[in-house]
């Protein structure tokens, strides 16, 4: 089962109104969630796995039990962040952010080596 585009539409209207910037990019059926353009968390059968941070861990057990679970099979568990949570949009959204903070930042891409043009002159055109 995938993830809706109901659910990634809920959930990023609920954080635009709490004022994290985030954005989703689909990924096999399923949904990774970017903050100021790191990822954060995964969207996988229409549940939210946040990365694990000791940031996202004190916010998520000021509210409950903190449960982690792989977001999809043989992947590193997760914060699994249940529906009845997003309703407090503010709230979820400092978590977004604080994760953010927390991760470190992407490693930049590596820039495609250039060719370097044939000595021969074979793959010149005549």
């Amino acid at each position: 089962m995938s993830t809706s585009q109901n659910t990634i539409d809920y959930l990023l209207d609920l954080l635009l109104t709490s004022g994290a910037p985030v954005s989703a990019r689909k990924m096999f059926g399923e949904y990774c969630l970017y903050c100021d353009g790191k990822p954060v968390a995964l969207v996988c059968d229409d549940q939210l796995f946040l990365k694990p941070t000791a940031a996202g861990r004190a916010l998520l057990a000021a509210v409950g039990d903190v449960v982690e679970a792989p977001p999809y099979p043989g992947a590193r568990p997760h914060f699994l962040v249940s529906a009845d949570l997003w309703e407090n949009h503010a709230w979820l959204g400092s978590l977004i952010r604080a994760t953010d903070q927390a991760l470190p930042a992407p490693k930049p891409k590596a820039k495609p080596k250039a060719r370097p043009a044939p000595a021969d002159g074979a793959g010149a055109k005549k």
